[in-house]
């Protein structure tokens, strides 16, 4: 019932508020990273705090909180010693979510399973490389165990986060599909040196335009761009409109990652954010919200643009 309300309000022309950065918050508030699984492990040690972080998001006035499950698949967690754990701590993250939403007293709040082609990195970026990477089957495998977690256990939605690599992206898509939980896309960009839009992947020059090219082959819910630069999205979202119809998600990140840390330098402020996000619900953008490096109060902001 909640999603369908949600539904309806953005079918009506309105304004969904996500929330900002789950992992990077954890980091914030002082919890310790995995230098191999980097957030994944996190829920297991620090479920209060994790629910603690939830409900602030939802207080600043989130309609849609993520679980902490970014870097938490098997393929993350077997290389980082916590394969037999894996279903332990995605569980804990998704109760820590389920919690929350009660504890608010806000029904209404969506949980979002967070599934992304994350694998595992050895350059301290991340951004993984595709050497020495995980086969077709053990991807297949792994998107499908997590996105069947999240239905069986009560998430309303998926969202796919960090979507950028084409030989991985077709996986997580069809993970998720199958569950027949409602779908959002989140591709991510960076501006090229002679000031395209690029695909995130670090190994080559991936126009975004051929990367968007997937939505033709999946139906989903809800597309955009996240955990990009506030600006270059809004010209990465424009290229999003060209393939999908649907409605149009935001959410930047800010400031930059080495392995395992997030550094919060030069993050942008709740104000400047705001004058960005303006401009994409201007343009057209009803998904709005915040990915690594924003926090909470960059959240409350957009409590003006809900109408």
């Amino acid at each position: 019932m909640a999603y369908a309300e949600i539904e309806r309000r953005l079918q009506g022309g309105g304004v969904v508020v996500l929330d900002g950065g789950t992992g990077t918050e954890l980091e914030r508030r002082g919890v310790t990273m995995d230098p191999k699984a980097w957030c994944g492990p996190s829920s297991l040690e620090n479920a209060e705090l994790l629910q603690s972080i939830h409900e602030d998001y939802i207080a600043a006035g989130a309609d849609i909180i993520t679980v902490n499950t970014y870097a938490s698949s098997r393929l993350m967690l077997e290389p980082a010693g916590f394969a037999d754990q894996f279903e332990e701590i995605n569980s804990t993250a998704i109760t820590a979510a389920l919690r929350a939403r009660e504890a608010s007293g806000r029904d209404d709040v969506l949980i979002a399973g967070s599934l992304s082609h994350m694998c595992p990195f050895a350059d301290g970026s991340l951004q993984p490389a595709l050497s020495d990477g995980p086969s077709q089957t053990q991807m297949a495998d792994a998107f499908a165990e997590l996105a069947m977690l999240f239905r069986d256990q009560g998430c309303d939605l998926i969202l796919l986060e960090m979507m950028f690599f084409p030989e991985r992206m077709g996986f997580a898509f069809q993970a998720a599909k199958q569950t027949g939980l409602p779908v959002w896309a989140g591709f991510s960009v960076r501006r090229g040196e002679n000031g395209q839009v690029l695909s995130y992947a670090p190994d080559r020059d991936i126009p975004f335009e051929d990367i968007v090219q997937v939505l033709k082959e999946f139906d989903v819910d809800a597309a955009g761009v996240m955990h990009s630069p506030s600006d270059v999205t809004g010209e990465a979202i424009e290229i999003v409109r060209g393939v999908f119809n649907g409605p149009l998600t935001a959410y930047p990140d800010s400031g930059y990652f080495e392995m395992p840390h997030w550094q919060f330098k030069d993050v942008i402020t709740p104000d400047e954010l705001l004058q960005f996000t303006n401009q994409w619900v201007e343009n057209g953008v009803q998904v709005i919200g915040g990915c690594c490096g924003l926090s909470p109060k960059h959240i409350a902001v957009f409590k003006t643009l809900k109408g």
